[in-house]
């Protein structure tokens, strides 16, 4: 299976739009595409307590694992702003219980989704607990 980027930076993108960010107003998306071809996307979900905040990766991963899958051969994240979303360490160990080392993240800016930078799981989190 071919992966297209810009297909999931696309719907990540659609997936902020969603966002419920009162408190930071930094919306954020995230799309996962699951080993059968399936995309899930996720946004950021915001709490007035803000440890309770959910962030877009892992709203999609656990979208998806609701729905029985199980393995992602891609992540994309985009969020407001001009700088690129790289995912926070709890997202980045989540992502590592359902992702290989190798699997491309593809991130950018909602204001400029053509130009994304692509960095694999493993050099996001290099000793995850998983690998």
């Amino acid at each position: 299976m071919e992966i297209d980027p810009q297909l999931l930076l696309q719907a990540a993108a659609e997936a902020a739009k969603n966002a419920h960010a009162p408190y930071s107003n930094y919306q954020v998306g995230s799309a996962v595409l699951a080993e059968d071809g399936s995309i899930f996307p996720g946004c950021n979900v915001e709490n007035a307590s803000y440890g309770l905040t959910n962030c877009a990766e892992r709203t999609a991963i656990f979208s998806a694992v609701a729905k029985g899958q199980r393995t992602f051969k891609a992540v994309a994240i985009v969020a407001s702003g001009n700088t690129i979303p790289y995912p926070c360490g709890a997202c980045r160990q989540v992502l590592s219980e359902f992702c290989e080392p190798a699997t491309p993240v593809y991130v950018a800016s909602i204001s400029n989704p053509a130009t994304f930078d692509q960095i694999t799981l493993g050099e996001l989190l290099p000793k995850s607990f998983r690998f």
